[in-house]
């Protein structure tokens, strides 16, 4: 249960604060934010404030902002249509009526000629069987179409995406991704105040019990300054040579209380990371922290960005093929490491939530469809070409994207049970 309700809590978290990201900027800019989901598929929970529809939905494997113009509207209202029309005190039409007409006696019905709800705001048409008089109806900026009794707002083009310059709709589609790369920071800057940050020095704090370390005689706050006839001044150094040399003696030189000593450790030979050939070497021992408030604040981006350089790599081996697609995790692999995490303590569960908001931020980067990077991409073209690419063939190129990426989710999926169960 506790495992539940960690993951829960962190795709929740995670989902959110990237949503958050696309809905402040789309606010910001002016667009209509018609709904702000967290999952797909059938609503378990939904509040309307604002403009905007805020839902919770059953299938927890992502979220979405649906701003107008985005895809295509809702309702396309064409010459011929049936509609009720409802007035405002002012005069202008409030409620745009499309089914379900004899439920709202008060309306007056046209036959639809002409209309414009981007720019003009008008409806133009004819009353049932008076095909002689046209009728012009001003249409408020806020009028409302009603289907299946459901209200939804018009979208003027000034609300809708397409509308914006280039700049505002990169920053609304490249904010989503920011946030989770601000939360990543975030996290990593509590962890830097509560548990300290690690010092540069090759300093241990913590020596696991029956490690060679223990063995070697090493203790708490000895500090390696020399591996055989190599100088050591830091913590990478250190690991790297002990990593490299699985099952070999190495004479180290520890300073501790002011006094030098040297200890001879044979690191244990483990198995290299996945997707990694070979063995590495281990020998037990934690870096050292200290507390540090302004140090905290480094710590956060620097962790940030070498989490970051890591993902970039791993995704490069991934496209030229030195990594395989079993190397890939969806839902159930991730839930299956959270549950490893999770049994660790809270500290590295925080660690672990800021690692997959890093990746929930490249990944949606990437320039494929569907994705904020694809949607980037299309908004660098129109710069370069100096006009919009039309919308029917981005509709076509996101919806093939979208459909690809669902069957990625699948395959990626079916690996994460066969390693769990079969």
């Amino acid at each position: 249960m506790t495992t539940v309700i960690a993951f829960i809590f962190m795709f929740g978290l995670l989902v959110f604060v990237h949503e958050l990201g696309h809905l402040i900027f789309a606010k910001r800019a002016g667009m209509l934010a018609r709904e702000f989901a967290i999952g797909f598929g059938p609503k378990i929970f939904s509040f309307m404030k604002n403009d905007t529809l805020y839902t919770i939905r059953l299938l927890p494997i992502g979220g979405y902002v649906r701003v107008a113009g985005e895809d295509p509207e809702i309702i396309d209202l064409k010459p011929g249509h049936h509609i009720g029309l409802e007035f405002n005190d002012e005069g202008k039409v409030n409620k745009i009526i499309v089914n379900n007409k004899s439920k709202h006696p008060n309306a007056r019905v046209i036959e639809v000629e002409k209309v414009d709800l981007d720019h003009q705001l008008i409806i133009e048409g004819y009353e049932l069987d008076e095909e002689e008089n046209l009728l012009h109806f001003d249409v408020d900026r806020r009028a409302l179409f009603v289907m299946d009794e459901k209200e939804t707002l018009i979208a003027p083009y000034d609300r809708q995406f397409a509308s914006k310059s280039p700049a505002k709709r990169a920053m609304q589609l490249f904010a989503g991704p920011m946030m989770n790369f601000l939360l990543a920071i975030l996290i990593f800057i509590i962890l830097g105040v509560v548990q300290g940050v690690p010092v540069d020095e090759a300093k241990m704090s913590q020596i696991q019990p029956d490690s060679p370390a223990e063995e070697a005689g090493f203790q708490v706050n000895d500090e390696v300054i020399k591996i055989d006839d190599q100088s050591i001044s830091t913590w990478e150094e250190f690991t790297t040579i002990v990593r490299e040399n699985p099952g070999e003696e190495l004479s180290m030189t520890v300073l501790r209380n002011g006094e030098t000593e040297i200890l001879t450790v044979v690191p244990n030979e483990i198995p290299a990371p996945e997707g990694q050939e070979g063995s590495v070497g281990q020998i037990g021992v934690y870096q050292a922290f200290e507390k540090s408030f302004w140090g905290s604040f480094k710590y956060g981006a620097e962790q940030t960005y070498e989490t970051t350089s890591m993902i970039l790599t791993n995704l490069t081996m991934l496209i030229t093929g030195q990594l395989g697609i079993d190397m890939l995790s969806g839902p159930v692999g991730i839930y299956d490491a959270t549950d490893q995490v999770v049994q660790t303590g809270f500290m590295n569960f925080l660690m672990w939530t800021a690692i997959l908001s890093i990746n929930l931020g490249v990944v949606n980067l990437v320039p494929l469809p569907a994705l904020d990077g694809g949607r980037l991409l299309f908004v660098g073209i129109e710069l370069l070409r100096g006009k919009p690419m039309e919308p029917e063939k981005e509709g076509i190129f996101h919806f093939v994207g979208f459909a690809l990426l669902m069957l990625l989710m699948i395959i990626v999926t079916w690996n994460d049970i066969q390693r769990l169960f079969l």
